[in-house]
C-alpha cells in the first residue's frame, strides 16, 4: 500500500524498496568499513603482484606505477601515479591542469609536489566503497595517461568548465584544417 502511493506521487527514487510479500522494508546492502585486510585483497584483484610494507601498497596498472598510502588512525587513503617532472611546465600547462581539476579529471586530481607532477585521489579510508576505490584506479590511470590531451579521468565532464569548448575547438580546427583536402 505505501508503495503504490508512493508510486503515484513519484516519490521511490533513493527509497529502499519494499518486499512485495509482506510490506516490509529490505535492507540495502552495505558494504563495512574499508580496512587494510580488504583494501589488499581488492588491490590484489587489481594486481596480484601487488607489493606492501603494510600501510602503503606499489602495485601496476596499465603499465604505470600506483601508489596508494594509508593512514587508518587519520582515516586517510591516498593513490598517486607519478607523470612527469614538474620542472619546465609552463604557465599554460598548469593552467590546464588546474583547468581539467575543475571539469574532467572527475575525482582524481592533478597535483605537484616534490619536483613532480602526479594524478592523486584522496578519501577518508573506512568510508571507502570497492566500487570508488576501482573507479579511482581507471580515473588515476585515465588522467595519467590522457595528460597533454584530453586531461581527462574518463568519466564525465562539468559543463561548466573550459575543457569541453577547448576540445570542441582543437576539433573545428582539424576540421579546417581538412577543408582543402
Amino acid at each position: 500500500m505505501i508503495r503504490a502511493i508512493l508510486l503515484t506521487m513519484g516519490l521511490t527514487a533513493g527509497l529502499p524498496a519494499l518486499a512485495q510479500d509482506n510490506n516490509q522494508l529490505e535492507v540495502p546492502q552495505v558494504e563495512a568499513p574499508m580496512s587494510l585486510p580488504r583494501l589488499m585483497d581488492i588491490l590484489l584483484a587489481v594486481d596480484p603482484e601487488l607489493r606492501t610494507n603494510g600501510t602503503a601498497f606499489e602495485m601496476t596498472v596499465a603499465d604505470l606505477p600506483v601508489t596508494v598510502i594509508t593512514d587508518p588512525i587519520a582515516d586517510r587513503m591516498r593513490a598517486l601515479i607519478p607523470i612527469r617532472s614538474a620542472d619546465g611546465m609552463s604557465r599554460e600547462e598548469l593552467e590546464r591542469v588546474m583547468q581539467a581539476n575543475f571539469d574532467t579529471t572527475l575525482d582524481a586530481r592533478y597535483a605537484v609536489a616534490q619536483g613532480r607532477l602526479w594524478a592523486v585521489y584522496i578519501h577518508p579510508l573506512a568510508a571507502l566503497e570497492r566500487d570508488q576505490l576501482l573507479s579511482a584506479l581507471g580515473q588515476l590511470v585515465n588522467s595519467a595517461h590522457t595528460y597533454g590531451t584530453d586531461y581527462s579521468g574518463g568519466l564525465f565532464t562539468f559543463g561548466g568548465g573550459d575543457s569541453a569548448r577547448m576540445q570542441r575547438e582543437r576539433i573545428e580546427d582539424l576540421l579546417r584544417r581538412g577543408e582543402d583536402i
